[in-house]
């Protein structure tokens, strides 16, 4: 089993299919610690699976544990003894921080603050993506997008990023960076999901048309898609749904995309997480999909799914019981296409010469 590398955006970076990510490091209280409570040496020993299996790409963030987690992060590498150009590090930034003002947001204020104080917690000398957590309307996007400009241009970040922004916003950054010269936003790290693809309706296109590459959180859709659950059965104590109820989920789409799901993993002989992180895998616009653990039988089942070519038909099978409900404009975008194809066909062609 080889694990495949894609190029980041348009940029010239590869980075691997699966992407370790560390909110289980740390769990310092309260959700933190409802999503996973790992100290330094069950995360180190995960990190060390992690690239033993060819992952060369881990993801964290200043707000996850209160920074504890890109503590750990960054202590494992170092203990590990990683070298630092075979680890592609991504962390984040956004979040409350502090009790001040400005200790959140994407001012350039907290911006070139949170990024230094990321750096120390890492013990690197530099961050190879960047990412904005989420979007500030008190702040206007052309100065966030020049306080990372500044970041790129000082050396402390090779790339930025951005997620849980609306199409539109990031659009609109692009179009800042492109008028003035600046970094732009080279990825997107989003929510989706076999029984959530919502960003199919705005996002996707917008990736395709501007060359923006996918990070994929939560997918598995906050442990529901794992096979521990069913219509009929509710998870135990302690499993990550069950004590943190997040992301949001139509049951009923859930499960129905379940059903179909065990049937195919019980003829492959894999597991039910496995055949949702491989169709993951198999769709275009995914630049590479973010793992989470607490344990290493649980990373080692989700990097299996990499090993999986799902076929044709259940491709077709899985994507029919997971299709979006249709919505306007799409529907009218549809119906036109469909009438110009009729029209298109039924006008005669001019006779050869």
């Amino acid at each position: 089993m080889t694990m495949r590398t894609s190029k980041l955006g348009r940029t010239g970076l590869f980075v691997s299919e699966l992407c370790l990510g560390t909110m289980t490091f740390g769990g310092t209280d309260g959700m933190w610690r409802k999503i996973g409570a790992l100290e330094q040496g069950d995360a180190e020993r995960l990190v060390g699976r992690s690239l033993d299996a060819g992952i060369n790409f881990i993801d964290t963030a200043d707000v996850y544990s209160d920074g504890l987690s890109e503590q750990i992060t960054g202590q494992a590498l170092h203990n590990l003894k990683v070298p630092r150009d075979n680890v592609v590090v991504a962390t984040k930034a956004y979040g409350k921080t502090g009790d001040g003002a400005n200790a959140s947001g994407n001012s350039r204020f907290h911006i070139l603050s949170a990024v230094k104080a990321s750096l120390k917690r890492l013990q690197l000398d530099h961050i190879d993506l960047y990412q904005i957590h989420g979007f500030d309307p008190a702040t206007p996007i052309e100065e966030t997008v020049r306080a990372l400009d500044i970041l790129v241009q000082h050396g402390h970040v090779r790339y930025v990023g951005v997620s849980n922004w609306a199409a539109w916003q990031i659009v609109k950054a692009l179009g800042v960076s492109e008028r003035e010269g600046l970094a732009r936003f080279e990825s997107l790290q989003a929510y989706y999901t076999i029984a959530g693809r919502d960003l199919e309706r705005e996002l996707v296109p917008m990736m395709r048309s501007e060359q923006v590459g996918l990070m994929v959180w939560s997918p598995l859709a906050g442990g529901l898609l794992s096979g521990k659950y069913d219509r009929d059965k509710e998870g135990a104590a302690g499993d990550r749904r069950t004590d943190f109820d997040f992301p949001p989920v139509n049951r009923d789409r859930a499960f129905d995309c379940i059903d179909v799901m065990r049937p195919i993993a019980e003829h492959r002989g894999v597991s039910v997480a496995q055949i949702a992180l491989a169709w993951l895998l198999h769709q275009k616009v995914v630049t590479s999909v973010i793992i989470g653990a607490k344990r290493l039988e649980q990373l080692d089942d989700n990097i299996a799914a990499t090993g999986i070519e799902l076929t044709d038909g259940e491709l077709d099978t899985l994507d029919k019981v997971s299709a979006l409900p249709s919505e306007y404009p799409h529907w009218m975008f549809a119906r036109q296409v469909l009438r110009a194809t009729q029209l298109a066909a039924s006008t005669p062609r001019p006779n050869a010469r």
